[in-house]
């Protein structure tokens, strides 16, 4: 019963990751069910077993919110299902002394590449075009078979290759992600039923790995929108890579003195990666408050008490593109904005000519900028 809550536990925490980053839940799952003792081909099986009835409930989730690129899905999924059969009968037809340091291996390098992934700046690209088919079929026969033979890996193999295309939304990447790993679940469930027989799947253990996926799903949704992303995968690829790591090192034989050395060499490059995620967080967080604050009219740092008028009586920073409404419309440096048109009166009082105020400026943009903005 105790072993049985501690699944349920790690299904959770599984969860909470792979729904605050769009990824990693067989990846996390994984490696702590390797690290309680299970084989890995069991542990592999009874976690993409587990998958189809997460996956399934997220794909709904996503479709309903309209975060489903369906030829994406299509494109990616059916690829990603042949590879996901071919590496979990891999996986199944292998010893369990040589499977555990090969998905040990799988797990350390996907946990090193969430490591550098999230210690930088998580930058979008936009580009112009649809995704072809000849990009996505090979992206999901690779990342179907590395999910497979290494108990987890879809996600973090197919979700940044996706974003750093350009040429979807995020919002729609982790949705058709999500969406395609109920296909590829169910294929590598069926290849592991071929290699392992039905006594290869742990029944309790995907009990308990779902019922805590499924508590966790709502909580997932709510965390994702107050812890961020950046420090949350660094964590995580930290306890990927250090749990792996002493997999890989009982298989080499490492020695009592060679232990200490990797691990204190791992926890440095894990600390490294924490403060680099900080700073990378920081820096997004002060340019989004630039922009936002620009977007407002407001000057970031500038004081908010500043007089209104210099020496000579000429506008300061804070009279500088103020802006007030009247009667409706929009009064910018004596000039009414109707209309997104700037109104311009002469002395009779009426108006005088109207020039376009370029779309999107916000009250108190500075001349230079809208110029630029204009062009």
């Amino acid at each position: 019963m105790r072993k049985l809550l501690v699944l349920a536990l790690v299904g959770l925490a599984a969860q909470l990751v792979d729904g605050a980053l769009g990824m990693a839940y067989g990846l996390t799952s994984s490696t702590l069910l390797l690290f309680v003792g299970v084989a890995p081909a069991a542990a592999s099986a009874s976690v993409h077993l587990a998958e189809i009835g997460t996956t399934l409930a997220a794909g709904v989730a996503h479709w309903r919110f309209g975060n489903v690129d369906w030829r994406v899905v299509t494109r990616i999924a059916l690829p990603g299902a042949i590879g996901a059969f071919v590496g979990a009968t891999f996986l199944s037809s292998i010893s369990t002394e040589n499977a555990a340091p090969w998905m040990a291996g799988i797990l350390f390098t996907l946990g090193a590449y969430l490591l550098v992934r999230f210690s930088r700046p998580l930058r979008q690209r936009t580009g112009a075009g649809r995704l072809r088919g000849r990009f996505l079929g090979p992206l999901g026969l690779v990342a179907g078979f590395v999910d497979a033979t290494g108990g987890g890996g879809w996600g973090p193999v197919a979700t940044p290759a996706l974003l750093v295309s350009g040429r979807m939304e995020p919002r729609k990447v982790i949705g058709s992600v999500d969406t395609a790993e109920f296909v590829v679940a169910g294929a590598a469930s069926i290849g592991f039923l071929i290699g392992l027989g039905s006594e290869g799947f742990l029944l309790p253990t995907v009990a308990a790995l779902l019922i805590g996926g499924l508590i966790a799903a709502p909580v997932a949704a709510w965390l994702v929108r107050i812890v961020p992303a950046q420090l949350l995968g660094a964590t995580i690829g930290g306890v990927i890579v250090l749990t792996n790591a002493r997999i890989l090192l009982n298989a080499g034989d490492a020695g009592s003195t060679t232990r200490p050395v990797v691990y204190a060499l791992l926890a440095v490059g894990w600390l490294v990666a924490l403060v680099l995620a900080v700073r990378a967080l920081r820096r997004t967080r002060h340019a989004r408050a630039i922009v936002d604050a620009h977007a407002t009219g407001v000057e970031v740092g500038a004081d908010v008490d500043a007089p209104t008028t210099d020496a000579g009586g000429r506008g300061g920073p804070a009279a500088h593109g103020a802006a007030e409404v009247r009667d409706g419309a929009e009064v910018r440096d004596g000039a009414e904005v109707r209309d997104g048109a700037e109104v311009r009166t002469g002395a009779d009082g009426r108006a005088a000519e109207a020039a376009p105020v370029p779309v999107g400026s916000a009250p108190g943009t500075p001349p230079d900028v809208l110029a630029v903005a204009e062009r």
